[in-house]
């Protein structure tokens, strides 16, 4: 997991050439104007879902990940608490293939994701995001899916 502003996403563009095209998006893109929806970037190997919603209380939270795509959570307006935590100290529930989804029970920590930042999560990496960080709050957060390497 990575937390960090969209000031420093150079550093991590080169990492890949899709996290570099997956920046490009960010940073060259006014996320508060874009609609609700899938936003193609470059077919199924790189998208982006933007949503508007409101944050949750922690106790309806529920940890996930994914085995074929990171996610890149960029927060355009609010902010959020997120969960994150190593996938080996969670236990997995029943992987569904055609959402990506795997979902989890365990316990993480909780960092804040603010409008301009962003969260790098791997699929080593467990996650809970939308919970509030005080009271609820309307957020919208676009959020790249990177094919994973291992893809």
């Amino acid at each position: 997991m990575i937390l960090d502003t969209l000031d420093n996403c150079a550093f991590y563009a080169r990492l890949s050439p899709l996290l570099s095209r997956a920046f490009e998006f960010l940073r060259g893109t006014n996320l508060e104007a874009l609609e609700p929806g899938r936003h193609e970037i470059k077919g199924t190997h790189l998208y982006a879902l933007v949503n508007e919603y409101m944050t949750k209380p922690l106790g309806e939270g529920r940890w996930e990940a994914h085995r074929k795509y990171i996610d890149l959570q960029c927060m355009a307006r609010g902010e959020e608490r997120i969960g994150y935590g190593h996938l080996a100290r969670f236990s997995e529930g029943r992987y569904d293939e055609e959402k990506d989804f795997l979902p989890l029970e365990g316990e993480g920590e909780f960092a804040t994701l603010r409008a301009g930042y962003f969260m790098l999560l791997f699929p080593w990496d467990a996650h809970m995001p939308g919970m509030a960080a005080g009271a609820p709050v309307q957020v919208k957060k676009a959020v790249v899916k990177i094919l994973s390497m291992q893809h």
